[in-house]
């Protein structure tokens, strides 16, 4: 797990992200039972789902997570393998 936290590292390059977001993504590298949605995000970090939010947002418009198409009360989302288009986990 921590050689693909490096590489994940890496590939973030010079993308600026907060404590939470760092936090968020370290939880679902370290195997992360369920799926990401923003009130799992929310207790994960210990803030409210408005900003938990508004850090998943950021990540998927960063290319780091995926939302899922489904949307809605279903909506979750899952990392990116920063090699290519695969996900690392859903």
């Amino acid at each position: 797990m921590l050689c693909t936290k490096l590489n994940f590292g890496k590939a973030l390059g010079d993308a600026k992200l907060n404590d939470r977001q760092k936090k968020m993504i370290n939880r679902l590298l370290d195997g992360f039972d369920g799926k990401l949605t923003t009130s799992k995000g929310a207790k994960i970090v210990k803030c409210s789902q408005d900003t938990a939010y508004r850090d998943i947002l950021e990540l998927v418009n960063l290319g780091i997570l995926l939302k899922n198409p489904e949307g809605g009360r279903s909506t979750h989302y899952i990392l990116y393998n920063m090699k290519g288009s695969d996900k690392i986990q859903s």
